[in-house]
């Protein structure tokens, strides 16, 4: 049966191909994304896809993970209004305390996410270009070119 977000989940356990669930950001082939048997053989992805992921975490998991936080915060306020006076009012501002830190928590994880996926390629990139002009240095200085 779809949830909210439209995916499709089987009522099997929790483990295993009964839990596929496709996603965006790795745009592979097979149900379960490029580390699934029959997926891509290796790690790689192209700058696009990279980039792709980047502003899916950009321009709608971090602003929908804010609106959620938000709708959380406010029904969570309401509820504990409605206990006030009593201990579920403090358990209520606990658990909104502590959702609180989780949320910050994610969002600082998803901008981490979303600044290496942005900065690989070039990372990538320097560290080939190093190695080469290491390799081409070395190789001009070898003990073995006078033999």
């Amino acid at each position: 049966m779809p949830d909210e977000s439209g995916q499709l989940w089987s009522g099997g356990s929790a483990g295993g191909a009964d839990r596929r669930v496709g996603t965006r950001l790795n745009g592979a082939p097979g149900p379960m994304g490029p580390f699934a048997p029959g997926g891509s053989p290796d790690f790689a992805s192209t700058p696009a896809e990279k980039r792709a992921a980047a502003n899916t975490i950009e321009t709608e998991l971090q602003p929908n993970t804010k609106k959620a936080t938000e709708h959380a915060d406010d029904a969570t306020g309401a509820a504990g209004k409605g206990f006030d006076g009593w201990e579920t009012a403090a358990g209520l501002k606990t658990v909104a305390d502590t959702w609180d830190q989780q949320v910050k928590t994610l969002m600082g994880r998803l901008a981490g996410e979303k600044s290496a996926l942005r900065g690989a390629n070039s990372l990538i990139t320097g560290n080939d270009t190093g190695v080469g002009d290491q390799l081409r240095t070395a190789g001009s200085n070898s003990g073995l070119n006078g033999l």
